[in-house]
C-alpha cells in the first residue's frame, strides 16, 4: 500500500510542472488533483465526478512524463567534483566550472564578508550576546528528511555553537516550483511553504530577523516533462533564483545560502526525479552561483552595487556519486539500501550520509565554521 501511495503521489505531484492537456480538453487543475489524491490516500470516498477528474489527471500525467530506466547501480556518469578537464553535454567539470571545486577569489571574498556579518541577533535583529544565529533549510521531501537527521546530529555535537538554532523549513511535496510560486495563489487550506516555514520559526522561538544562513536543496517533480538537458535544469535554475529572492526579502539579515543538488537516483522506480535528471540538476545550482559571480542584478548581494536581492551563494556539500562507484577523494557511494522503496527518497542510512556530509561541511568550510563551530577561546593567564 505504501509503495502504491508513493507512486501515485509521485505521478500527481510531478504534474504540477506539466499542465498538459489534450486539444479541446480543459486544462488540469493540478492543485485540485493533488487534493483529490490526498483524499483518496486517506480512504475518504470520492464522488463519481471527483474520481473521474483524478483519473483524467493520472492519464494526463502519463502522457507527459517519461518512465524511469530500470534501477541500476551505475549510470556511467562522473561526479562534477571528479570531472577535472572533462565535460558533460557542453558543460565543464567542477562545482564552479572549468574543473574548479572552489569558488573564484571574488566570490570567496564576498562569502568571507558575509560570514563576518553573521553573529547572534536578538528577536529584532540587533546584535546581542544572548541572541541567535538561525540556520534554516529550504526544499522538498528529501531535504526535510535529511535536514531533520542533520539537526539531531548537529544539536548533539559539542562543536556546534550554542548560539546556532537549526530550524527545518523544508517540506514534503514542495518542489522548487512550489517555493517559486506566488503566495497568494495558494488556497487557504493548503498554505504556501513560506507560510509553513514562518510557523516553524515561531514554534522554535525564532524570528525572521534572526535567520542568517540557509541550506537550499531543490529539484523539480517530473523533470522529463520539461524537456531534455539543459531545458529542465534551466527551469530549476529560475525557480531557485526566485526562491532566493523571496528568502532575502523575507529574512532581511540572511547572509549566505549553501546550495546542494540531488543524491543518486539510479534506483528510482517513479518519474518523480530519476536519472539523469538528478545528476543534471547540479548544473542548475552551478548556474545560479555563476550568475551571481557574473553580476546578475537579480542575484546581487553587494549593497555597493544596488539593491540587495539575494544572499551570497556558494556550493554546500555535493551529494551525488555514480551509485556504487566510489568518488574521489572521499569514497562516497550510494547503495540501493541507502534509498527508500521508491529509489528516490533516502532511507535511514541515506539520510545519515547526507546529514554527516552537511555537518562536516559546516564545521570545516571557510564560510561556515567561524559561526557554526568556532574554535574554543583559550583563557588568558597572568
Amino acid at each position: 500500500m505504501k509503495a502504491r501511495v508513493a507512486l501515485l503521489a509521485a505521478v500527481v505531484l510531478a504534474a504540477v510542472v506539466a499542465g498538459v492537456a489534450r486539444a479541446g480538453e480543459e486544462a488540469i487543475d493540478w492543485e485540485r488533483a493533488r487534493a483529490l489524491l490526498q483524499k483518496e490516500n486517506q480512504r475518504q470516498p470520492l464522488t463519481p465526478e471527483e474520481q473521474a477528474y483524478l483519473n483524467r489527471a493520472r492519464e494526463a500525467r502519463g502522457r507527459t512524463v517519461t518512465p524511469p530506466s530500470p534501477p541500476k547501480e551505475s549510470w556511467g556518469l562522473t561526479p562534477l567534483t571528479d570531472m577535472g578537464a572533462g565535460t558533460y553535454k557542453g558543460e565543464t567539470g567542477g562545482l564552479y566550472g572549468e574543473g574548479s571545486n572552489v569558488p573564484p577569489p571574488a566570490q570567496r571574498k564576498a562569502a568571507e564578508a558575509a560570514c563576518a556579518r553573521i553573529r547572534p541577533l536578538d528577536a529584532a535583529g540587533r546584535p546581542s550576546p544572548d541572541g541567535r544565529i538561525v540556520l534554516i533549510s529550504i526544499g522538498m521531501s528529501n531535504t526535510t528528511q535529511e535536514f531533520s537527521m542533520f539537526k539531531r546530529m548537529a544539536d548533539a555535537d559539542a562543536a556546534k555553537s550554542p548560539a546556532v538554532l537549526i530550524v527545518d523549513g523544508a517540506q514534503g511535496a514542495q518542489d522548487a516550483s512550489a517555493w517559486a510560486r506566488a503566495e497568494e495563489t495558494f488556497p487557504p487550506d493548503r498554505p504556501s511553504p513560506w507560510k509553513v516555514l514562518d510557523d516553524r520559526l515561531k514554534q522554535a522561538g525564532a524570528t525572521p530577523q534572526q535567520v542568517q544562513a540557509v541550506w537550499l536543496k531543490q529539484a523539480l517533480a517530473g523533470p522529463s516533462s520539461l524537456g531534455e538537458f539543459p531545458a529542465h535544469a534551466r527551469r530549476l535554475q529560475q525557480d531557485v533564483v526566485t526562491a532566493l529572492n523571496a528568502a532575502r526579502k523575507r529574512f532581511p539579515n540572511l547572509q549566505i545560502a549553501y546550495l546542494s543538488s540531488r543524491i543518486y537516483a539510479g534506483y528510482a522506480t517513479t518519474p518523480l526525479n530519476p536519472e539523469p535528471f538528478a545528476y543534471e540538476g547540479a548544473f542548475a545550482m552551478r548556474w545560479v552561483i555563476q550568475a551571481q559571480i557574473a553580476g546578475e542584478p537579480q542575484l546581487n548581494a553587494d549593497p555597493a552595487r544596488g539593491e540587495v536581492r539575494a544572499p551570497v551563494v556558494l556550493w554546500g556539500p555535493y551529494l551525488w556519486t555514480d551509485g556504487t562507484t566510489p568518488r574521489k577523494p572521499d569514497g562516497l557511494v550510494w547503495k540501493q539500501e541507502d534509498c527508500g522503496q521508491d529509489g528516490t527518497h533516502p532511507s535511514e542510512s541515506g539520510r545519515r550520509k547526507v546529514a554527516a556530509l552537511l555537518l562536516e561541511f559546516l564545521k570545516s568550510d571557510f564560510s561556515a565554521a567561524p559561526w557554526f563551530a568556532p574554535a574554543p577561546q583559550t583563557p588568558r593567564t597572568g
